[in-house]
């Protein structure tokens, strides 16, 4: 595909037409008690696939609720035993005086999950693709993501160090991970994202609480509190700082998504995230709208404004022949996103 085509990717669907599938699902996870929402989340995913256009055919979804429903159950299981050692085991080695048994139990419960966590991401964006099929191929890896555990656990230790200036390096780094463990039918993923290009919106994400202090301790050497406008001026203060250090944070986000999709491509294809700031700001500006406006009740349309946000800003360009697409033989994860779940940290 070239530039002068149409867009690589489309989005055709429209909020009235997800909205009873929104309602419904909203009504059922309600009267299970919550347990629809793995069934819920497979409807939302068939709708948002269908409505979905890549080149010249629409995406499927093919994973079940089932699915989704045992993954959850068999993590839970597994994490039910070192959650009991974290909640009564280690204060209780600690009360009886064996606080340094009970520190480093603490520890080795602490890194396992933040191992488990890493290794959700991973698995999580496998069985999606696993689960996701276009002219009948499908995504996938053969590789289960036990390494990528550890490489999460000591990337974010090391993006932490020299004050967390290297975060910038580590989340990038760790992006590229991913995706160069996955293919797509024959063809594997290559991402290969510059953190450099976005260190510098980082830095300044960095300097916000540095430059908040300077300017608080300006205000009150000035005197700056002595009169009722400089009062409110530094009441206001907090709020500004805030307001600013999610502007900047979004700022870089923007940028870190932009590079981190601009590095990748399959096989000949090559893929761009067009979103701005502005853009990212307007869809949290909107999300934070609905959800007052409607009382809560508007998050159930929020996973359709962000895949329609993510179709949207999303491009390809190069050729690809359709007659070199062969089915992946990757196999196929049994389960769903069950880690992802577990954690809370789960997405369209």
């Amino acid at each position: 595909m070239d530039d002068t085509q149409e867009r690589a990717f489309g989005f055709s669907g429209t909020w009235r037409d997800y909205a009873p599938i929104a309602f419904t699902n909203l009504l059922l996870t309600i009267v299970t008690l919550g347990i629809y929402r793995f069934w819920a989340t497979t409807r939302t995913r068939h709708y948002l696939w269908s409505q979905t256009r890549f080149i010249d055919a629409r995406l499927e979804w093919t994973g079940t609720g089932k699915e989704l429903f045992v993954g959850f159950l068999m993590v839970l299981l597994l994490l039910l035993l070192p959650l009991i050692l974290l909640q009564f085991a280690v204060p209780a080695l600690i009360l009886r005086g064996y606080g340094l048994l009970g520190g480093v139990l603490g520890i080795v419960l602490f890194a396992a999950f933040f191992y488990l966590g890493g290794l959700a991401r991973y698995r999580a964006l496998r069985y999606r693709l696993s689960r996701t099929w276009w002219h009948g191929i499908r995504g996938g890896s053969n590789d289960t993501g036990w390494s990528y555990g550890w490489s999460y656990m000591w990337k974010s230790f090391v993006g932490s160090l020299a004050l967390g200036l290297l975060i910038p390096w580590s989340m990038m780094s760790l992006w590229d991970e991913r995706w160069n463990r996955l293919s797509f039918g024959p063809f594997s993923f290559e991402a290969a994202g510059d953190h450099s290009k976005t260190f510098q919106r980082f830095l300044f994400f960095y300097l916000i609480p540095l430059i908040a202090l300077i300017l608080g301790i300006v205000a009150f050497f000035s005197g700056a509190g002595g009169s009722v406008s400089g009062g409110i001026l530094v009441a206001l203060m907090p709020v500004g700082f805030y307001a600013a250090f999610g502007v900047v944070a979004l700022a870089y986000y923007s940028s870190f998504f932009r590079e981190a999709v601009g590095g990748m491509s399959l096989s000949t294809l090559n893929f761009q995230f067009e979103a701005r700031s502005k853009d990212w700001l307007l869809l949290i500006l909107g999300d934070i709208g609905l959800v007052i406006v409607t009382l809560g009740i508007g998050s159930i349309f929020l996973s359709y404004r962000h895949w329609k946000f993510f179709i949207t800003h999303l491009n390809a360009t190069g050729e690809i022949d359709l007659n070199e697409l062969t089915q992946s033989t990757a196999r196929e994860p049994r389960q769903g996103e069950g880690l992802l779940d577990a954690f809370d940290i789960g997405a369209i």
